[in-house]
């Protein structure tokens, strides 16, 4: 690893380096952007929406992952990275506020659509500003951004134009942008650089439980506004059951071994584990957990007597997809991450994905409460599961964690 840079040039991060406060401060957008989503996605619940909900977390999730490798290899807190980081927050926070009419233009002042594609853009270019100057004395690095920078561009480009269109031809723009940017990224080639394997692992681990946190928010934000009950009571507990279960997949063992593996590797090898493993595979992750949170939303205002609703009507729909298939969706990132970093597949929770997906059609005719209450069931039973069968494992790459 190279020596830290002194005077105006960046610090590189140290190996064993934690997140910093001001990344964690960074992330605090990142949280309030998937608040609007959901409730951008709940507020009618067509497929139109969640389609468009989708688009969003992707693009946020495009602007978010260049920071984090940009902070794993110099350190946040100095000079022209804290500048860089607070002016790339201030449009990611717009870019956020901008989010329920980053499709569809409200009535009266700026045009949202166009708002939101400019601030993508400046999110963008900060982040290549600051690996341009993170770069200074690596002309491979410096290589790596000027093949990498034709696709942001185009990706950019591709949604200033979308922002003057509408319908169809709008969404196909989007997912044109976003195929570009992320093809584009995969063909720009392996020379990237990452100065601390362990603190970048650290940033996705964070950004995972900021998601979760948000699944959280939605239980919350989705009663405030109701007299509380037991039906309230219960769907709040079964909704943390949920995000708990969640959570233990992928901290209890799975994290831990991924960022040994990570760590061990170098070289090209490295970052390609890494761009695959943390920058493509987290995100349906995330995904996954935003749709599960539109779900519970739904359940909570179900339970809770919301529109006419009574504790007996069943959730069905979109909301009923969103809830188990954002499941589903996370526990494929999982395996899909589990496997890229490990070589290893986890059989046990491609087994659940498929009960998941089977049991649609038969909570669909249940009541919301009961359809929450199962899907805590199957998530708790198959993290019990997997904690009996692979105890031993499971000491061992815990205890070996908490040595170092």
């Amino acid at each position: 690893m190279s020596t830290p840079r002194r005077g105006r040039r960046l610090e590189t991060v140290e190996e064993r380096e934690s997140v910093t406060p001001l990344e964690l401060f960074f992330d605090l957008v990142f949280v309030f952007a998937l608040t609007q989503v959901t409730e951008f996605m709940a507020e009618h619940a067509r497929p139109v929406d969640v389609l468009r909900g989708v688009l969003a977390i992707t693009v946020l999730w495009w602007c978010w992952i260049g920071y984090s490798w940009l902070s794993s290899l110099v350190r946040a807190e100095q000079g022209a990275m804290r500048l860089g980081l607070f002016a790339a927050m201030a449009a990611m926070f717009v870019q956020a506020i901008t989010i329920p009419e980053a499709f569809d233009d409200l009535p009266g002042g700026l045009q949202g659509p166009m708002v939101f594609a400019c601030c993508y853009f400046l999110v963008r270019a900060v982040h290549v500003a600051l690996f341009w100057v993170a770069s200074r004395d690596d002309q491979q690095l410096r290589g790596q951004i000027l093949r990498f920078l034709p696709s942001m561009l185009a990706g950019t480009i591709l949604l200033l134009i979308a922002s003057q269109t509408t319908g169809t031809t709008q969404t196909v723009l989007w997912f044109a942008a976003l195929a570009g940017d992320y093809l584009g990224t995969l063909a720009s080639g392996s020379k990237w650089r990452m100065g601390s394997a362990p603190h970048f692992a650290e940033r996705y681990g964070l950004i995972v439980i900021v998601a979760l946190g948000e699944s959280i928010v939605a239980i919350g934000v989705g009663v405030a506004h109701l007299p509380i009950s037991w039906p309230i009571i219960a769907a709040s507990v079964l909704g943390l059951v949920v995000s708990g279960a969640l959570w233990w997949a992928y901290f209890d063992v799975t994290a831990l071994i991924a960022e040994r593996a990570l760590s061990a590797a170098d070289g090209e090898r490295q970052i390609r584990l890494a761009r695959a493993g943390y920058t493509f595979l987290h995100l349906p992750m995330v995904a996954g957990i935003v749709l599960m949170a539109l779900g519970l939303k739904k359940v909570l205002n179900y339970v809770g007597g919301e529109d006419g609703h009574t504790v007996a009507d069943p959730i069905y729909g979109i909301p009923l997809v969103a809830l188990y298939g954002g499941a589903v969706l996370y526990l494929l990132g999982h395996v899909g991450f589990k496997r890229c970093l490990t070589g290893s597949l986890n059989i046990e929770r491609l087994v659940v994905v498929v009960v998941l997906l089977a049991l649609i059609p038969v909570v669909a005719m249940l009541p919301a409460l009961v359809t929450l209450a199962v899907l805590a069931v199957v998530l708790s039973a198959l993290i019990g599961f997997e904690t009996f069968r692979h105890a031993e494992q499971r000491r061992q790459v815990r205890g070996s964690a908490n040595e170092h």
